[in-house]
């Protein structure tokens, strides 16, 4: 079987390194055109791609990818297992295995967004461990779990865990894993994850370790970044990134830091607070592949020429004694310092959650309309890029082709009334 054309086109460009308007030039085909094969099916304006170009967009992926590339199944090669059955950290990847999560992502795509049903893990039970406040995650978790037809058991906090009896980690981790299939787990203290991880066989993920870090939360602000800049025209390498906030603490702003180690050419703005400004170590790798780094405490110089603004959450609960000190109003990311300092196409993200109250300075509502907002495109990317890691890491990834079928309910085509008008679900 092979793959739907909307990600047998995504790959290829992602593989190539090219831009849309690159990618036409290489096929010879007009831009208008290429859009209209990447709708998703069911859109009024959706065409199919000629049987010419689909042989043509293999040609050329044979000769620069022989050993790689195949239109039918994503890689299993390029599995994030790589010797592990675990997913603990980023570091786990290579640009390689990004491309192939995301392939497989792109073909979850229609399931995340009403149009496929896929019955891959009928049978299969997950744990959902949170030892720490979570809704977005662990829902998040839960709903690709089902999505993919499974089940999910779900414990939060501390005080309904044998842990609160005295239980070791090891013993918590190998009674679950009589029970379940895979586990998720999120823990105040880093480290504890991994030692999750070390008491079983079955695939346990890190749904965030303390200020350690939250690997899937880096992988689908990927995702969302590598959308965001295909549907204007731009690459990954060589853009200008601005992350603001608290990068002392903030765990995805350790891994998307590691996953960016990944790319060539980026200028990197870090605009944090006194004393929360990111780990040395992390600076010293961001450092690599020709990246440039701008370290600085003013918020209209970090902003000014960026393509994405990732902004944070002041981390207080992980703070301690630790004095806040810097963190004004003058800090906070508004609809007034967008217009004031961005460029019209910038992409403007968070990790979510963020502090809406009015004296926590984070992102501010009244971006809210603006279409450059990607704060919920993000969210909603995270379903395809957990079904993809949940696909690899029990072993279904290669079926998942042949099980989508159409689903039969009715859905909205906007998910709320502030979408942007290119975020459809149909």
């Amino acid at each position: 079987m092979t793959l739907p054309q909307q990600t047998l086109l995504r790959d290829a460009m992602r593989s190539l390194n090219l831009t849309r308007d690159a990618f036409c030039d290489r096929l010879g085909v007009s831009r208008r055109a290429l859009d209209s094969w990447l709708l998703p099916d069911g859109s009024n304006e959706q065409r199919s791609m000629p049987t010419v170009v689909a042989r043509f967009i293999a040609e050329i992926m044979a000769t620069q990818q022989p050993a790689k590339y195949t239109q039918s199944v994503p890689n299993p090669s390029s599995n994030i297992v790589a010797g592990s059955p675990h997913l603990l950290s980023v570091s786990q990847f290579d640009r390689e295995s990004v491309q192939a999560l995301f392939r497989l992502a792109d073909l979850l795509q229609p399931v995340a967004r009403r149009q496929k049903v896929c019955r891959v893990l009928e049978g299969a039970v997950l744990a959902n461990l949170f030892f720490e406040a979570s809704t977005r995650t662990r829902i998040s978790f839960g709903a690709a779990f089902c999505r993919l037809g499974g089940a999910v058991c779900d414990t939060t906090g501390f005080t309904f865990s044998s842990m609160a009896k005295g239980e070791s980690i090891h013993d918590t981790s190998r009674v679950i894993s009589g029970y379940v299939d895979a586990m998720v787990v999120r823990h105040p203290e880093q480290g504890a994850v991994a030692e999750f991880a070390s008491a079983t066989h079955i695939p346990v993920i890190n749904g965030g370790d303390g200020p350690g870090e939250h690997p899937t939360q880096a992988l689908l602000d990927l995702y969302t970044l590598e959308r965001e800049f295909s549907r204007q025209g731009k690459l990954i390498d060589g853009c200008h990134i601005a992350i603001v906030g608290d990068l002392k603490h903030g765990r995805a702003v350790h891994s998307l830091v590691k996953l960016l180690c990944l790319y060539q050419r980026l200028t990197i703005s870090l605009v944090a607070p006194t004393g929360l400004e990111l780990p040395s170590e992390l600076m010293d790798q961001l450092s690599r592949n020709g990246n440039q780094l701008r370290c600085n405490q003013q918020l209209a110089q970090g902003l000014a020429g960026a393509d994405v603004i990732y902004a944070t959450r002041v981390q207080k609960e992980r703070m301690g004694s630790e004095a806040l000190e810097g963190y004004s109003p003058d800090f906070q990311i508004n609809l007034a310092a967008v217009q004031n300092w961005c460029k019209p196409d910038t992409v403007i993200m968070h990790p979510l959650p963020r502090d809406s109250r009015p004296d926590a300075h984070d992102l501010a509502t009244d971006l809210n309309p603006d279409p450059r907002l990607a704060i919920f495109r993000q969210t909603d990317n995270g379903i395809p890029v957990r079904m993809a890691i949940f696909a690899q890491l029990l072993g279904v990834d290669q079926q998942v082709p042949h099980a989508l079928r159409d689903c039969n309910w009715r859905h909205p085509p906007h998910l709320g009334p502030e979408d942007a008008a290119f975020d459809v679900l149909e």
